[in-house]
């Protein structure tokens, strides 16, 4: 998912998908300790896409970051 994507969701799209990226993500773990993964990169992708999927559910709520 790109970052345009992202920007485009709202916030309880913006929940749905984290959830379904979480769910590939579980899945995808579950596959490399029962099988071989042909693209081990998958693991980077959901891992980048939760992130900005994350950050951007924090820009559109508002809040805050302490520094």
């Amino acid at each position: 998912m790109k970052a345009r994507d992202a920007r485009k969701l709202s916030i309880e799209e913006i929940d749905i998908e984290v959830g379904r990226l979480r769910k590939r993500q579980f899945e995808l773990r579950t596959q490399a300790v029962t099988e071989k993964i042909q693209d081990t990169s998958q693991f980077g992708v959901l891992r980048r896409d939760i992130a900005r999927l994350l950050t951007e559910r924090r820009v559109k709520s508002g809040a805050k970051v302490k520094a």
